[in-house]
């Protein structure tokens, strides 16, 4: 079975994505946790030092991409398994692009400015 969401061009690519995705997010919440559970206290100046460093702000952009990939996927299946007319599924996933995409685009926005 061929499906199409955008991403890519089969299930299996899909299914690949979406367990890649799943992967950078376990790092970075491990990533996470690991600072809140190290440091000795946490003020708005240690976590605004730790996000502000380039390399986790660039990690946290690959989450906030693998989020959008991950949701995008999830919610194409969804739409496409249970929404049966076209024209109401046309909407729904129009409303779940558009969020996903501000969604990102909020996140880089919000990264950058730290």
């Amino acid at each position: 079975m061929v499906t199409v969401t955008n991403l890519s061009r089969s299930g299996m690519s899909d299914w690949i994505i979406q367990r890649l995705t799943a992967v950078i997010l376990a790092v970075y919440t491990v990533v996470i946790a690991g600072y809140f559970f190290c440091a000795s206290e946490v003020t708005f100046e240690s976590w605004s030092a730790f996000i502000s460093c380039l390399p986790l702000k660039i990690f946290t952009l690959l989450a906030v991409i693998s989020v959008a990939a991950h949701a995008w996927i999830g919610l194409w299946t969804i739409a496409t398994d249970y929404i049966k007319p076209l024209a109401i599924r046309g909407v729904y996933l129009t409303v779940c692009a558009v969020a996903t995409f501000v969604y990102v685009v909020w996140a880089f926005q919000i990264l950058w400015s730290v």
